[in-house]
């Protein structure tokens, strides 16, 4: 039985991602990210209802990077500072309609352990059917799925937050 120790990967000198651009190793990426953007913009919800549940996906998984993008995409959607800064602690913020408090508890049952029983139990989801056609709750649902699909990103190779995509990577 061998007791080396595996070699540590070299860390950049300069705050940067740990991992280079995934895009060379992995070229479907973009065509996912794509139908992933598209099934999530077909009109379905209002754009700035997945831009506040993706943040919310971003502060539970303690992503700077993804809390830095959806802040950013928030702001340059017309979103004000208050109800971008009461996403953290929606629940008791007057920013928000019973219809994003509903898709912000969703995003947080997805998220969150459950103490016992369903993450999504029947009476979340019948508040939810009671807010959305099913179409935007699929949307939703994407909408967190996407977003899901995106933090071991930036949770693993660690991207520079505030640089755009394809630029925030180790060359």
């Amino acid at each position: 039985m061998s007791t080396a120790t595996p070699a540590t990967p070299a860390v950049p000198d300069a705050p940067g991602s740990r991992l280079p651009d995934p895009a060379p190793l992995f070229p479907e990426l973009a065509t996912i990210a794509t139908a992933m953007t598209k099934a999530t913009r077909n009109g379905a919800i209002d754009p700035a209802l997945i831009g506040l549940v993706q943040l919310r996906a971003g502060q539970i998984a303690g992503s700077t990077y993804h809390t830095v993008r959806q802040t950013g995409l928030l702001r340059r959607a017309g979103q004000s500072e208050e109800r971008i800064t009461a996403v953290a602690s929606w629940r008791d913020a007057p920013y928000f309609t019973d219809a994003e408090r509903v898709a912000l508890e969703l995003v947080e049952a997805v998220l969150v352990p459950a103490p016992a029983g369903e993450r999504v139990c029947d009476e979340l989801y019948a508040r939810a059917a009671a807010h959305y056609d099913e179409r935007a709750l699929w949307t939703l649902t994407l909408a967190i799925g996407q977003i899901c699909f995106f933090i071991p990103v930036a949770l693993i190779a660690r991207p520079v937050p505030g640089r755009p995509p394809g630029r925030n990577y180790r060359r």
